[in-house]
Order: structure tokens, then sequence, then C-alpha cells
């Protein structure tokens, strides 16, 4: 049995070193959506690659000048926290940067978030309550369930409307096939797939 103190009364949750330092030494500004897209899947395959993560990774841009604000990758197993997606990550680190809770609010710019795909269903109340403006994600569908074995929970059948009331632009299948070839590399890795119960 696990022994617990209720001492501890705070959560610290931080990117491995490798990240760190790939941030450092990506360009301020990447302008286009397959650059952004191509800057998260490399973070992606790289957390599984250093056994730091899941084969996830998000990342928030200026949406109209490019800037990169950061890019997170999951961390659910080394903190054993299961709200620490790649999106949670990113999301959460630009908004502590950005001393703000609303990333949509006055006197910002428009922020975008990139994900190697669709977010999961906890990841996508994330998005809807971050204040980004615009969403951009690699695809939708089975695949990444199919191929992976992760468990992105029951997301609403109208999500895109959601994301429409909300005033959040939608762009889809940027770098679909890399994103797929990159859940393929992970599957073939043999890396631990921790889905809570593991999927009982």
């Amino acid at each position: 049995m696990t022994q617990f103190t209720r001492d501890n009364l705070s959560i610290s949750l931080s990117m491995p070193e490798w990240a760190e330092q790939a941030l450092k030494d990506l360009p301020t500004h990447l302008e286009t959506p397959e650059e952004r897209m191509a800057a998260v899947i490399e973070f992606s395959r790289q957390n599984f690659l250093n056994k730091t993560g899941g084969p996830f990774a998000a990342g928030v841009f200026e949406r109209d000048s490019g800037r990169l604000v950061t890019i997170g990758v999951n961390r659910v197993m080394h903190y054993n926290c299961s709200s620490a997606h790649a999106e949670i990550m990113a999301l959460s680190m630009a908004q502590k940067m950005l001393n703000v809770y609303d990333l949509g609010g006055e006197g910002l710019p428009a922020h975008e978030l990139v994900v190697n795909w669709r977010p999961c269903a906890m990841c996508f109340g994330a998005v809807l309550w971050s204040g980004v403006r615009s969403l951009v994600i690699a695809g939708d569908g089975p695949e990444l369930e199919q191929i992976t074995g992760f468990d992105e929970g029951p997301v609403a059948e109208d999500w895109r409307g959601e994301l429409a009331r909300r005033g959040i632009s939608l762009t889809e299948d940027v770098l679909r096939d890399k994103a797929i070839a990159a859940y393929k590399e992970f599957a073939a890795s043999q890396n631990f797939v921790y889905n809570a119960r593991l999927g009982d």
C-alpha cells in the first residue's frame, strides 16, 4: 500500500530537461501552421524516445505573428498526475509566463493552440476555458486510439460546433500523415500505455 501524508499541499509540474533545451533551440517565430505542427510533432516523438512521457505535445503561439510562447509535452506518469497532458502543460505554462488566466484577455494578441491530434475529453474542456482563439490539429478520428491504445474519452459529438460557438477557429489535418507516422513509431517502441485502470 502506498504511504502518504497530508503535509505537502502544493503541486509543481515541469518540462523534461531535453525539452527545455529544445525550446531554446527553436526559432522565436514559426510563421506557418506546418512549421508550428512540425515542431509539436517532433516534441511528441522526443517525449517517448526519451522515455519522459506519452507521444503527445502541444504548442501555444501568437496566432498572427507566429511567435512561439511554449510547447508542452505529456508528463502523466512522471508526476503521477492524470491531468498532466500536453495541452494542460502548454496552456498552463503559457498562462504563467504571461501572468494571465485568460489567453484571450483584453490587450493580448490572439493565441493559438497547436496539437498533434484532436484534444481528448479533458483537454477539450481546457481549450474552451483557456482563452485561445484558434486550435490547429494534425487530425481527428480513430487512428490515434487504434494505433497507440490510448483512451481519448467521450468528446462531444458536436465538438467543432462548440468551438465555433465560443469563437475558436479550427484548422484540421495539418501534417496528418506525419503525426500518424509518429504514433506508429510509438506503438513499435513498446512504450507503456497508461490508461486509467489499464483500460478496464
